[in-house]
Order: C-alpha cells, then sequence, then structure tokens
C-alpha cells in the first residue's frame, strides 16, 4: 500500500494585488505542523487534497496559478463564510481577513 504524503496550503487575499496567493505550503510532517498552528490559532481549515496537492509545491508568495482561481475561489468563500457563522453565534464580533 502506497503511503499518503499530507499536503498542506495556506492562502491569502490581498484586495491591492487582486489575486489570491500562497503565503505558506508544504509537505509531509511541515504539512502536518502547518495544520497544527492553523488550528490552533483557529484559522478556517478547508480540506481539498487535490487542490492542496498543486498549492503545496509553490513557493510562499506566489500568486495562484489562474487556472486554480474558481477553486480558490470556493476555497475562500467557504472560509468567509465560516467565519460570519462564527461571528453570529458570539455576538457579531468582526474578524480581521489580514
Amino acid at each position: 500500500m502506497k503511503e499518503v504524503i499530507k499536503k498542506a496550503a495556506a492562502l491569502g487575499y490581498d484586495p491591492e494585488h487582486g489575486f489570491p496567493e500562497v503565503i505558506a505550503a508544504a509537505r509531509g510532517r511541515l504539512a502536518e505542523s502547518l495544520m497544527a498552528l492553523a488550528e490552533k490559532h483557529g484559522v478556517v481549515i478547508r480540506r481539498d487534497p487535490d487542490l492542496a496537492e498543486v498549492l503545496s509545491v509553490l513557493k510562499p508568495g506566489t500568486p495562484v496559478p489562474e487556472s486554480l482561481f474558481k477553486a480558490v475561489a470556493e476555497v475562500l468563500a467557504y472560509c468567509y463564510r465560516v467565519n460570519e457563522e462564527f461571528r453570529e453565534k458570539i455576538g457579531g464580533r468582526k474578524f480581521r481577513h489580514d
């Protein structure tokens, strides 16, 4: 049986740039550490193995390839939706998206 290597990528969106970018990417144990750190700090995690496969090889600061914009937009929309639902549960406090 083939060993599955974990992959992870952290994405960000800066309206000034106008495109999403990779802010961290990792494979293996480093990917596990990246996800653990995200969970520890309350970062919304969306598991998408196919997208992680592609994004995990990009260097931080790399713009997301245009061919992946739709998939990344879906991930970011999911994260914003989860943040909004959480904000409603805690009484309307706002979270910064930067």
